[in-house]
């Protein structure tokens, strides 16, 4: 029997959280392996992964939920997925800070205040620019996701 993401209606933030956790992953690497990692300007292409993950989770919830989703769900979805996305790149990133101090050397040293940087303290910004990052493209995205009006 094949499983598809539309049969794991309760699992979607974990899923899509996943799926941003990857293309971060992979933009790193991307960007690593090309000799670009310290450029801090490129990192607003992390927000384009971001809102892609947060769009295609509130998409995935309105299609397994007869096209029903009022704003507060839309607003934890994409809060949710950007959350475990950026959270567990952030441990990614502090396990590889950690273990390889090269490439921890390679990315704080164009970075502003890099010489006061620790491995805590940078992968703690790099979760509070997600965590921001997250936020704004669930606002933005609210605007353009459909949803239904709240009763009140």
């Amino acid at each position: 029997m094949k499983l598809r993401l539309s049969q794991y209606a309760t699992r979607i933030p974990e899923i899509y959280g996943t799926y941003i956790f990857m293309g971060l992953v992979a933009y790193f690497f991307i960007c690593y392996l090309l000799g670009v990692i310290h450029i801090l300007e490129l990192r607003l292409f992390n927000f384009a992964i971001m809102c892609a993950g947060v769009y295609y989770a509130m998409r995935q919830f309105r299609r397994t939920h007869n096209d029903h989703m009022n704003y507060f769900r839309a607003l934890s979805i994409g809060v949710a997925s950007s959350f475990i996305g950026t959270s567990t790149f952030v441990l990614f990133l502090f396990i590889l800070f950690t273990f390889n101090h090269g490439i921890y050397q390679d990315v704080v040293k164009n970075a502003p205040m890099g010489q006061h940087l620790n491995p805590y303290i940078a992968t703690a910004a790099v979760w509070f620019e997600g965590m921001f990052s997250g936020f704004m493209a669930t606002f933005i995205l609210i605007n353009f996701i459909e949803t239904d009006s709240v009763n009140t």
